[in-house]
């Protein structure tokens, strides 16, 4: 039934980790006979990622937008590109391991979800130790989605989603949110609609800000409206 995953990347200045991490998800090794399409969207790069991509025209589908959008405009544009039966959000950093996809994609494969969330929570993979208040924020943010979705989600940020086809047909048109607000979105859709979702533990090698993290404070209290809006007026 599934035999094939769109891996869609959206990037906006990763000079540093974009090509190794195109490596990474082009080495990963499916479960059965399922083909990888791999999606980038350059999210207008200023730091050279740009000039990288483009020397990858040739073998994969990259969309370069000329302003940046936000992440949610990047996962938009990807998932109206995408062709796959299975669609999985691939952020272009080093935080998360494409080695997770067959952990990720079985609940899906085996017919009993619709969607699978990564989580960074409940796991015993590696777990790299940071910043306890981003930590507090997202137990926050989770339960106050939660709350309003009536799922029980344990990590809603998290960067690793996992849609079938028929869910993507479905919300893509919905999407809204141009930023970081796509987290709090997709959770609303998927509550709205339904689906059925699942949970997997996943490994996270999460960053410093001097390694590149760009999420701050600011993320975390407009998290806090995305969640009232997209869950109370939509």
């Amino acid at each position: 039934m599934f035999k094939n995953l769109s891996v869609i990347i959206p990037v906006f200045n990763e000079v540093n980790t974009i090509k190794e991490i195109i490596m990474r998800v082009e080495a990963v090794e499916l479960n059965g006979d399922i083909e990888k399409e791999i999606i980038i969207i350059d999210d207008g790069s200023t730091d050279g990622t740009t000039e990288i991509l483009d020397a990858f025209k040739k073998s994969y589908k990259i969309i370069f937008l000329k302003k940046n959008k936000g992440k949610g405009a990047a996962v938009k544009k990807g998932f109206e590109a995408s062709r796959g039966d299975i669609v999985l959000i691939q952020d272009a950093d080093f935080e998360y391991d494409p080695a997770d996809y067959s952990s990720l994609l079985k609940p899906i494969l085996q017919e009993k979800a619709d969607v699978v969330y990564g989580s960074r929570l409940m796991t015993t993979r590696p777990h790299r130790v940071l910043f306890y208040w981003h930590y507090v924020a997202n137990m926050f943010l989770t339960t106050l989605s939660n709350m309003l979705t009536n799922l029980n989600l344990t990590d809603m940020e998290t960067g690793y989603k996992v849609f079938t086809r028929r869910v993507i047909d479905k919300i893509t048109p919905q999407l809204k949110s141009k930023r970081f607000g796509i987290e709090p979105e997709l959770t609303a859709l998927v509550a709205r609609h339904r689906f059925k979702v699942y949970e997997v533990g996943i490994s996270y090698y999460g960053r410093s800000y001097k390694e590149g993290k760009k999420i701050g404070w600011r993320d975390g209290l407009a998290a806090v409206w995305y969640i009232l809006k997209y869950n109370l007026f939509h």
